[in-house]
C-alpha cells in the first residue's frame, strides 16, 4: 500500500511538471519579415535565436534569462519591422512572467527592469519609464544603458537639468552609440547645432555598419543637416544609410521628406510608397497624406488622414500614448484646431513641463488668434531652443 500511495504522488508529480512546459512559440509566435526586411543573415540568425529560446523555455519555464533575452528579440524585430503594437505589448508580458520567476538574482532583475524601462519609453510611457529605471539603477548604479532611459525620460517630462546630469553620467561609463547619441539630442535642444551634428558623428562612428542601430543613429544625424538647411549632407547621409543596410524604410521616407520639401510631389509619392511597403509606420501614412493634399487630392488625403486615425487607434489600444501625434494630424491634415487642442490638452496634463508640448500648444493658440492664452505656455517653450 506505501508503495502504491508512492508510486501515485510520482506520478501526480510527473503529469505537473509536464502541465508546467510553456510552448511559448504558441503564446508569443515571432511574426516572419518581409523578404525586403530579412538583411542577409540577420532575420535568419534572429529566426535561430528565437527557436533556441523557445526550446530553452520548454525545458525549463522557471528560468528568467529566456524570457528576459526573448523580450530583447521583440524590441529588435518591433525597431525593424513596425510591429511596435504586437512586439512590444508582448515584450512587456514575457517580462512580467521572468519577473514571476525571479527569485534574489539581482543581475537578470536588473536586465528585466532595463528593458521594461526602454519599452515604456517606446510606448511613451515616460513617468512609468522614469520609475522603472530608478528602480535599475537601485539594483546596478554603473551601468550606461539604464542612464541613457533615465536621459529620455527626464528629457521627455521636461526635466531637462537632470537629463543633462544622466547624460554626464552616462558617457563617463560608456562612451558609446547611445551616450553620444544622447548629448547630441541636448545639445540640439540647447540650440548647439554644431555641437549636436559633431556628437551624433561620434556616435555613428561608434557603431557598426549595416547594424539596425547604427542606421538609426546615421538617420539622426541626417535629420540634423536637415533642420540646419543642409538638404545636400543630409541627402548623402540617408543614402549611405541605403548602402549599409538595404531597403532602410525609414531612410527612403527621409528621402520622400526631402523631395516633398522641394515640391518634387511626384518623387516623394514614389518614395513614400517603397517604404510603405515595407511596414506599417503612421509617419510614413502621415507623409502619403500630406504629399497628396499638396497635390490638391482632397479625396485621397482624407482617406489617408482617416487611416491615419485608425493606425492612432489601434496604437491607444496597445499602450501607445499618441495625444501629441494626434494633436499635430488634426491640425495639419484635418485643420480642426479644436481637436487638436483637445489632444495637446491632454499630453499636457501628464508632461506639463516639456518644451515641446508648450511650444505646440502656443503656436496652436496663436493660430487660433488667442495671443493671450498662448503667453502661458511661451515661457515654458523658451526653455530649450526647440
Amino acid at each position: 500500500m506505501k508503495n502504491l500511495i508512492i508510486l501515485s504522488i510520482s506520478l501526480i508529480t510527473l503529469l505537473s511538471c509536464k502541465n508546467t512546459k510553456r510552448d511559448i512559440s504558441k503564446q508569443f509566435p515571432l511574426l516572419e519579415r518581409k523578404e525586403s526586411l530579412r538583411q542577409g543573415k540577420e532575420w535568419e540568425n534572429s529566426h535561430n535565436m528565437y527557436t533556441r529560446l523557445a526550446e530553452a523555455v520548454r525545458k525549463n519555464p522557471h528560468a528568467p534569462k529566456p524570457y528576459i533575452e526573448m523580450a530583447e528579440l521583440f524590441m529588435m524585430e518591433a525597431r525593424v519591422t513596425g510591429e511596435h503594437g504586437y512586439y512590444y505589448s508582448n515584450g512587456l508580458k514575457l517580462i512580467a512572467l521572468a519577473e514571476q520567476n525571479m527569485m534574489n538574482d539581482k543581475d537578470q532583475k536588473f536586465r528585466a527592469l532595463s528593458d521594461k524601462a526602454s519599452i515604456q519609453l517606446s510606448l511613451h510611457q515616460f513617468a512609468n519609464a522614469k520609475v522603472t529605471a530608478e528602480e535599475a539603477v537601485k539594483i546596478n548604479p554603473y551601468n550606461a544603458q539604464i542612464y541613457g532611459a533615465l536621459v529620455d525620460a527626464h528629457v521627455e517630462l521636461g526635466d531637462y537639468k537632470t537629463a543633462v546630469a544622466m547624460a554626464d553620467k552616462m558617457v563617463s561609463i560608456r562612451p558609446d552609440l547611445r551616450s553620444y547619441s544622447r548629448i547630441s539630442y541636448l545639445r540640439e535642444l540647447y540650440g548647439d547645432m554644431p555641437g549636436a551634428i559633431d556628437a551624433m558623428k561620434q556616435a555613428v562612428e561608434a557603431g557598426m555598419p549595416g547594424y539596425e542601430e547604427t542606421a538609426w543613429t546615421r538617420l539622426q544625424l541626417g535629420n540634423l543637416y536637415k533642420k540646419n538647411h543642409d538638404i545636400m549632407n543630409a541627402s548623402m547621409q540617408y543614402n549611405m544609410i541605403l548602402q549599409e543596410r538595404k531597403d532602410y524604410p525609414f531612410a527612403i521616407a527621409a528621402l520622400a521628406d526631402l523631395e516633398k520639401s522641394k515640391n518634387n510631389l511626384v518623387t516623394a509619392d514614389s518614395l513614400i510608397d517603397l517604404a510603405i511597403q515595407d511596414i506599417p509606420e503612421v509617419a510614413f501614412y502621415i507623409t502619403k497624406a500630406e504629399i497628396k493634399k499638396q497635390q490638391g487630392k482632397k479625396d485621397e488625403a482624407k482617406r489617408l488622414s482617416d487611416e491615419v486615425i485608425h493606425m492612432l487607434n489601434d496604437d491607444q489600444a496597445s499602450g501607445h500614448k499618441m495625444d501629441l501625434t494626434y494633436a499635430h494630424v488634426y491640425k495639419d491634415l484635418f485643420n480642426d484646431l479644436d481637436k487638436s487642442m483637445e489632444y495637446a490638452m491632454k499630453e499636457y496634463s501628464i508632461r506639463p513641463n516639456n518644451a515641446e508640448v508648450n511650444k505646440f500648444i502656443s503656436d496652436l493658440y496663436i493660430t487660433m488668434g488667442k495671443n493671450d492664452l498662448a503667453m502661458k505656455y511661451v515661457e515654458k517653450s523658451k526653455v530649450t531652443k526647440i
